[in-house]
Order: C-alpha cells, then structure tokens, then sequence
C-alpha cells in the first residue's frame, strides 16, 4: 500500500506541478508582450557654444507614459563644425546616464580627434560598432559631410579634456542601458558642448524613441492565483480519489 501510495504522489508531481509552471510562464508571455513605443522630436536650430565648457542644454518634460524603459534610441541632427570637439550626454529623470559623444577620434595618437563636420546618426544598444573610432570602421558620410548610420554611443565615462592616450585606455560603460528599468516620465537632460574654437557646430534636431513595458495590471495577477488555485484543488481531488482506503 505504501508503494501505491508513494506511486500516487509521484503523478501528481509529474502533472499538478508543471501545469502550475505552464500557467505561470503563458501568464508571464503575455505580460511580457505587452509594449509600448514612443517617439518624441524635437526641432532646435542651435548653435553649440563654441569653445566653453558650459555648453547647451535642453531639458524637455516628458509625460504619457505607462509603464517602465525597456530599450531606448536617441538621434542627433547636427551639422558643421568638427566632429573631434564635440562631446554630449544624455540623462534621465528617474536614472541612467549614457555618453552619446566624447570627442571622436581622439586616440594617443590623434589628440585633435576626426575632422569630419556633423553627425546624423541614431545611437541604439543593438548597434554592431561604437561610435568613438568610427573612422576605422565602414561608414558613410552624407552630402553635408555629416556621418551617418546607427551606433553604439561613445559611453566613455572620462572628461573629454583628459588626455588623449586615457581615450585608448578607457571602455565604454555610461550606455544606454542604463535607461533599463527607470521611470521615462519627467525632465530629460540632453547636453552638448563644443570644446576647441573655430568651427561651429548646430544642433539642427534630436529624438527619442522609447519602448516600455507596463507594469503588471491587479486582474492579471488576480487571474494568476485563482489559475494556481484551480490546480492545487485539481491535485488535492485526486489524491482523496486514489488514496488507498485505511490511510488517514
């Protein structure tokens, strides 16, 4: 009997169990699934100071927003000047932190970085190529002599008026990943700033693109327990059913 017994519960684990886990993980895909995109651009015509470390800012409020940063991808339109003494960052308003720019091209060997005039490009996390050697790379560069493309942003956490061989020596951290997770709602923080005179800059437009995840809504969870509950009593009925007579 305690054989035929032990066989029984053996059943219920091989059955009741996973279609808990089957419940669960349809539950958790059809959550996960739910996204939502958001695009926002902004037209600006500013000239980038050039030669100060202050810089431009713009700090535009965002709201409408359900749920929290999944991926994010960010464009910068900017035209003129020369692309080695351009350095930009963009900061959230719940957290994350991500260099788009940080002097392109300066190496140990190359302290004045590229001298290409503009950027009109799309930085993005599934990019192949970090945007800091790009002339190393296959790229291209539009009529207005502006390069072009989608790439990983610079994301060297380091002052852009180190020293060029610390520009060698540095990985990439501060990227957009960082975004993960936050709360996209609030004032956002891009800045910008050309650090060497002669050459000026402009930052013709920019955009973000955000995709977010909802957080989980109360019927779904509501759901989910009484599906968890429906097979703990499924279980429990057939072991009454199977239990041998004289066990307790």
């Amino acid at each position: 009997m305690q054989l035929k017994f032990a066989r029984t519960q053996s059943w219920f684990r091989a059955t009741g169990l996973p279609a808990a886990g089957i419940l669960l993980c349809f539950w958790t895909t059809i959550v996960s699934a739910q996204t939502n995109n958001y695009s926002f651009e902004f037209s600006a015509n500013l000239a980038l100071p050039d030669g100060e470390t202050s810089g431009l800012v713009l700090s535009p409020g965002l709201s409408g927003m359900d749920g929290s940063i999944a991926s994010l991808t960010v464009s910068l339109n900017i035209s003129g000047g020369f692309n080695g003494d351009l350095y930009a960052y963009l900061a959230g308003p719940a957290g994350g932190f991500a260099v788009l720019l940080n002097r392109a091209g300066v190496t140990g060997g190359n302290s004045f970085g590229y001298d290409d005039t503009g950027f009109n490009v799309t930085f993005t996390t599934f990019a192949t190529n970090n945007i800091h050697f790009y002339q190393d790379l296959t790229y291209d560069l539009n009529g207005n002599g502006q390069l072009t493309g989608t790439w990983q942003p610079d994301g060297r956490a380091i002052d852009p008026l180190s020293s060029p061989s610390l520009f060698d020596a540095t990985s990439p951290t501060d990227l957009l990943n960082s975004f993960n997770g936050t709360n996209p709602n609030g004032t956002w923080r891009l800045f910008l700033t050309d650090l060497s005179d002669g050459g000026e800059s402009q930052l013709v437009d920019w955009r973000l693109e955000i995709t977010t995840i909802p957080e989980p809504q109360p019927i779904s969870l509501l759901a989910l327990s009484g599906g968890l509950m429906a097979v703990w009593r499924h279980r429990h009925a057939l072991l009454l059913w199977r239990r041998p007579s004289g066990l307790s």
